[in-house]
């Protein structure tokens, strides 16, 4: 259950009542990402919301924020993403009244000062290199610039060394006035409170706000001819490979099929990757898959970390296991997934910060909202004919693509491996 109201600003607001427990979780989402930017702007979303969190007029210091928080065993933070900019915290509820000013303070009043700029850009530089140096980190950048070629959805959310260097002070208050804007925003509160109170408390910290100009939006992706292979040479032990596939997009009818499919695939130790892969052939440590939803785009990728040697027959092993994806689903394999997935939804809603992220999440990027009971629904309703014939959609050969980090000669003929 939640309740729903849209300020005079066009803030939406949305709350949950949870009277179990004596948390209340505060989300904000901002809907702007890495794909709203342009190439000279690459990282500049990141950046900003590194910056909310150094200082403002009432508290001057990146210490004094967060003490406020910490400082009655609370939890702030922030991240961004390719779609979504999300600031949250989490407090015993007598504290909320505190949190919601925090939030509200560095959103409004955060005073990007020239010093803190500067030392943050090191920061965010030295960010950049530990994914570099993370050869599992690495190889996922590289398999969303195979999937993504040329596009923003195939950038590291973090931007890259040059374009961080390069970024001011003005650009930055320029792509916040353009992008952090009370009609792109959605606030969600769960936890013990109730709804109007909610409404009162954050309509008078926020009146003032007001749309300032029209927001740009997103250069959608459309598809091109592109390398289906990249290989970077690494003096290291293992062999890291993303093998993907494009998926499908966030508002796709089908979605929740192919997440069912993925469980199947790589999600948990029962999955067909993990049980086949590591258990029986015992050629891997780390294996799994996943699902990447966007709004007009979408992937599924397959990950693992290999001995050198052993990397074409896990290549292969891969591969086979999405073959038979597409051959059957056993009815209690297909029973197992569903319980699966509903079990972790389920677990996650205990938590008022996992509830605060499904209600502002889904409002932000689909203006609309699945409860979890429809969630529910839609995965019993799922039959084994209809994964089949999405795997079959989904699963094909000539749209593989494969990244490898590792101690592989970069003309290492792994091309002719991807095949279905």
């Amino acid at each position: 259950m939640y309740h729903k109201t849209t300020l005079d600003n066009g803030l939406r607001l949305i709350t949950s009542t949870m009277p179990h427990t004596r948390s209340v979780s505060i989300s904000i989402f901002i809907g702007t990402g890495s794909r709203y930017e342009s190439e000279a702007e690459a990282g500049i979303s990141h950046f900003i919301e590194h910056l909310l969190f150094k200082g403002t007029e009432k508290r001057t210091t990146a210490r004094e924020i967060a003490e406020a928080i910490e400082g009655v065993g609370g939890i702030l933070n922030g991240g961004t993403g390719k779609e979504l900019t999300t600031y949250w915290c989490k407090v015993a509820q007598p504290h909320f009244q505190l949190a919601l000013d925090v939030l509200v303070d560095i959103l409004f009043h955060s005073k990007f000062d020239p010093q803190d700029i500067e030392k943050e850009r090191r920061v965010i530089i030295e960010e950049i290199n530990m994914s570099r140096d993370s050869p599992s980190q690495r190889v996922n950048t590289l398999i969303d610039e195979l999937l993504w070629p040329g596009h923003p959805l195939g950038r590291e959310v973090t931007g890259n060394k040059e374009s961080v260097a390069a970024m001011t002070r003005d650009a930055m208050l320029n792509y916040l006035q353009g992008q952090y804007l009370p009609d792109n925003t959605v606030v969600a509160i769960a936890g013990n409170i109730r709804h109007q109170e909610m409404v009162a408390a954050v309509r008078q910290a926020t009146g003032s706000w007001a749309n300032q100009q029209p927001r740009p939006g997103y250069s959608p992706y459309k598809p091109k001819e592109a390398r289906h292979l990249q290989v970077e040479t690494r003096d290291i032990e293992q062999a890291h490979l993303c093998l993907a596939l494009p998926g499908l997009s966030l508002l796709h009818p089908k979605r929740f099929t192919l997440d069912l499919l993925n469980v199947i695939l790589g999600a948990g130790m029962s999955s067909r990757l993990f049980a086949e892969i590591r258990d029986k052939l015992g050629l891997v440590y780390s294996i799994h898959s996943y699902v990447e939803h966007f709004l007009d785009s979408g992937s599924v990728i397959v990950y693992a970390g290999v001995e050198p040697k052993n990397l074409e027959t896990v290549i292969k092993a891969i591969l086979e296991q999405l073959h038979q994806l597409k051959e059957q689903v056993p009815q209690s394999e297909l029973a197992k997934a569903k319980e699966l997935s509903k079990g972790h939804l389920i677990l996650r809603m205990e938590d008022s910060r996992n509830v605060a992220g499904w209600l502002g999440g889904q409002e932000i990027l689909t203006k609309g909202i699945l409860s979890v009971e429809q969630v529910i629904a839609i995965i019993d309703a799922i039959t084994a004919d209809e994964l089949k014939q999405l795997a079959q959609e989904v699963i094909i050969g000539n749209e593989l693509r494969l990244a490898v980090v590792g101690p592989i000669a970069s003309d290492t003929p792994l091309e002719k491996l991807l095949k279905l």
